[in-house]
């Protein structure tokens, strides 16, 4: 199956079930808000190498976990009984989002290069992307960062500066998103790491069904 060649002056995605069977839609294009806005409602969503071309994706199967269903192991609830833990939402966008790239260039590697992070830092500023940080202490433990619209949460990446940090900031995460009746955080592919807090893999019918039913919520 061929993949889709974007025009930068066309905000336009093909659609979405002419994925290739690993999940490639497309290719070029940019990140601008208004292209970016349209991949998510549509669950499209960018991911690509420093340097290289934009890739669109949009697996056939999605990995998401369910905020009311989301696995906290007897270890971490004994945990985070010892260590009372702060919820900040947009504490400091940018900084969060610069931890997670730091994080996994030391790890196996990021996507998020300078251009990514110019690119959601506007989506943070157009209201339609969000930081969660979790102190302990009065110290910073851990976050991640997402692009939220209506009732549908996409998470992008996480990072820890303290034992658990990400986990426990996934965890009280889920609990506010799970008050807010927001349907699901769509973790996009599997990790063991997602599939030991309670991911799952949904198809793409009940995956566009959820998608739909969050974003009408918003309207």
């Amino acid at each position: 199956m061929p993949v889709f060649r974007l025009n930068k002056n066309e905000i336009c995605f093909p659609d979405q079930r002419l994925a290739r069977e690993d999940g490639l839609l497309a290719v070029g294009g940019d990140l601008s808000v208004e292209r970016l806005l349209l991949a998510y409602t549509h669950g499209i969503f960018p991911w690509f190498n420093p340097g290289e071309e934009i890739l669109w994706w949009c697996p056939h199967e999605r990995y998401l976990i369910f905020p009311e269903s989301i696995h906290v192991s007897k270890s971490m609830k004994k945990y985070m009984r010892k260590h009372p833990f702060q919820l900040v939402i947009n504490r400091d966008f940018q900084d969060t989002m610069h931890r997670c790239r730091i994080k996994r260039e030391q790890q196996e590697g990021t996507w998020i290069s300078d251009e990514m992070e110019t690119a959601y830092l506007a989506l943070y500023k157009s209201g339609f992307a969000v930081s969660v940080e979790v102190y302990e202490d009065e110290e910073l433990a851990g976050g991640l960062y997402g692009v939220f619209i209506g009732k549908c949460f996409f998470g992008e990446s996480m990072f820890s500066e303290k034992k658990n940090g990400s986990k426990v900031a996934l965890i009280a995460w889920a609990k506010f998103l799970k008050e807010k009746e927001v349907g699901f955080i769509d973790c996009q592919f599997y990790t063991e790491h997602l599939e030991s807090m309670g991911g799952q893999y949904v198809s793409w019918k009940k995956y566009e069904a959820l998608l739909l039913k969050g974003l009408a919520l918003n309207s």
